[in-house]
């Protein structure tokens, strides 16, 4: 069976007018053409569908079965054309994006109003999850654009570098620390100390760094989230390190930040997606007002 759409479009047509003439002018075809859809719409089905003479036109018993049908195959056709030039157009639609906490409590608010600004009629779903989780919802396709540290060579994933996020002293109010304006690090692991808990790529990081260096921290204080750490800070329980990124959240929280170095650690933060799969219209968009809000 092969039946075109020009073939139920002429059908429909007809019936509604009940007339070839006017079924002509809806469809845009010639009358010889009009009949000759008609003809072939009838022999790929296995028989007429319409009873015509030459002062009256109705539908025969399957014509009658087969006209709602031919109607809601368009209507369907038609709603779906319509949905996906709406998507293209960045009229519709949605996104999913996955991203580390850090940058998703501090960077990514800007980023998305500056897309809603753009492309208002987009929704967007936002997972803040730890940076190896996102690089994980990315690789399995559950989110089509990720946020987080530079993953390292992977077969499967691309990395588009947005800053490069050098790590900051977290001080209380008042620490003797405040006096410099840059803080070396054998000078702050002589105070308290509080870090994220391992696995944290954070910690695993500062932690390699620093053995290079012939460093070790010691934590008095290990917890999974970079609120509390700030938090601890400020209540005078010790210090911390954290990406600049967070350094917004942690003077909300009452800490106060300072430059680190002796030795610097930074790691690149950026867009991660996946190599062998091409983003959705939606997608698209996020990634280049990501990379625009960061330029």
């Amino acid at each position: 069976m092969n039946i075109s759409i020009k073939q139920l479009r002429a059908f429909v047509a007809v019936v509604k007018t009940r007339s070839f003439t006017e079924a002509c002018a809806l469809v845009h075809l010639s009358q010889p053409a009009l009949s000759v859809a008609i003809k072939n719409l009838e022999e790929g089905l296995g028989g007429p569908l319409l009873s015509r003479t030459t002062r009256t036109l109705s539908l025969t018993p399957e014509g009658e079965a087969f006209y709602p049908r031919a109607q809601r195959l368009l209507a369907d056709l038609d709603e779906a054309c319509d949905e996906m030039h709406s998507r293209f157009s960045l009229f519709r639609g949605k996104v999913a994006i996955a991203s580390m906490p850090s940058f998703a409590s501090n960077q990514l608010p800007t980023a998305i109003r500056n897309f809603r600004d753009k492309y208002p009629h987009i929704n967007m779903t936002v997972h803040d999850v730890i940076a190896e989780d996102v690089v994980d919802m990315v690789r399995d396709g559950r989110v089509e654009v990720g946020v987080s540290f530079d993953p390292g060579d992977t077969e499967d994933l691309l990395f588009h570098s947005l800053f490069d996020d050098r790590f900051i002293a977290v001080l209380p109010q008042k620490h003797a620390l405040l006096g410099q304006t840059i803080v070396q690090w054998e000078s702050l692991l002589q105070d308290d100390f509080i870090i994220l808990q391992r696995p944290s790529n954070i910690r695993l990081l500062v932690d390699q760094m620093l053995e290079k260096q012939g460093m070790t921290i010691v934590p008095q204080f290990e917890t999974h989230q970079l609120a509390t750490i700030g938090r601890m800070v400020a209540t005078g329980l010790g210090v911390s390190v954290v990406p600049s990124l967070c350094l917004g959240q942690m003077t909300e929280l009452g800490a106060v930040c300072r430059p680190l170095e002796a030795p610097v650690i930074s790691r690149q933060v950026g867009i991660i997606t996946r190599r062998r799969y091409p983003l959705s219209a939606a997608a698209k968009g996020l990634v280049d007002v990501l990379l625009t809000t960061f330029e």
